[in-house]
């Protein structure tokens, strides 16, 4: 049996990579430790909760005592756990540091004292390229991250990238575009609108709405990380981008669309400070290791707006009787309304 741990695993991205490797590789044992957070849910891994090949922890992972027997047990670490929210790392930095940077470090020197690790797949994001005008980033640009966010992650990308370099830990490297799909929490835009839109209430867009993100279904991302897995090689970083690159009032509309309502429920609010104009990725990289995107970004979201509307048991408790959340969404909307 395969042993794998996995942070970050009752997250969005990170659960949903948990249930489908679980489904995929008959022979893993999944160990997924999770601090619990705001954003990480136990009701994201219901589904393999009582797995035989499955163990939840409760942890945090800049807690080395917590940490590190278990990296050290692995075969395979698959490092989701981060603070991820762009508009949250510019109200407060501090924990994105602490998770993001001083959290890889303790598993990264766990993982030079772990005997039988032969992976560890670093899981970044194409924000630390930042804001890309024209054309693609490919995996040897140069990293400009513009926000606190983005930067904790760089951190974590090369600090990550140096204990190959010096300690030769087989780390891999992927930079993945927007992830959408179920699970994932409503503070993010997609789940955010869907959400607002079935209580018919005002969908708050940034700026002139024209920002650019490619979007990736979450299934194809998981996908993209098992193929590295398995033939990527160590030091060397992966872009995981869906090809499908949306202005975000063109997203809003066919939300909007989907769900019949209607398009007055747009209200235009104040920019963010240091909002990326656009992200795109060049994935030929990964490509050229058999990967490509399956799933089409309409049929995606077409399928994740159902999954919202079929699942308000789910985001109805954080969004109406979550206090932490609603002082957030007032903190980050409530005065930011366009005149």
């Amino acid at each position: 049996m395969i042993t794998v741990l996995v942070t970050g695993g009752a997250g969005f991205i990170g659960s949903n990579f948990v249930r489908w490797a679980h489904d995929t590789h008959q022979d893993w044992h999944i160990t997924t430790l999770d601090k619990l957070t705001y954003a990480g849910r136990l009701e994201n891994l219901e589904a393999v909760m009582h797995s035989p090949r499955h163990t939840f922890v409760k942890g945090d992972i800049a807690d080395a005592a917590v940490a590190a027997p278990l990296v050290q047990d692995a075969d395979i670490v698959v490092h989701f756990a981060a603070e991820t929210h762009v508009d949250r790392s510019i109200q407060s930095a501090a924990d994105f540091l602490t998770t993001d940077v001083i959290g890889t470090f303790v598993l990264l020197e766990a993982a030079r004292q772990a005997p039988r690790l032969r992976r560890f797949v670093q899981i970044s994001t194409d924000e630390v390229y930042g804001s890309v005008p024209t054309g693609h980033s490919v995996e040897t640009d140069e990293l400009r991250p513009r926000n606190p966010y983005s930067a904790s992650k760089a951190g974590a990308d090369r600090l990550a990238y140096s204990y190959w370099a010096t300690y030769n830990v087989p780390v891999v490297i992927t930079r993945a575009s927007n992830n959408y799909g179920p699970n994932q929490f409503p503070e993010k835009v997609i789940p955010l609108f869907i959400t607002n839109a079935i209580d018919g209430v005002p969908l708050p867009l940034y700026g002139d709405g024209l920002n650019v993100r490619d979007w990736l279904h979450v299934d194809d991302h998981c996908r993209g990380i098992d193929v590295v897995i398995d033939h990527g090689v160590n030091g060397e970083v992966y872009n995981i981008g869906g090809g499908n690159e949306v202005k975000n009032v063109d997203l809003t509309h066919r939300i909007l669309e989907l769900m019949g309502r209607p398009q007055t429920l747009i209200r235009p609010v104040a920019d963010r400070p240091g909002h990326d104009r656009r992200y795109a990725l060049d994935t030929r990289k990964l490509q050229g290791l058999g990967w490509a995107p399956t799933v089409p970004f309409d049929a995606g979201l077409a399928a994740t707006v159902r999954w919202y509307t079929d699942h308000e048991s789910w985001w109805r408790p954080i969004k109406d009787q979550d206090a932490a959340f609603k002082a957030y969404y007032a903190a980050q909307y409530g005065n930011r309304a366009k005149a």
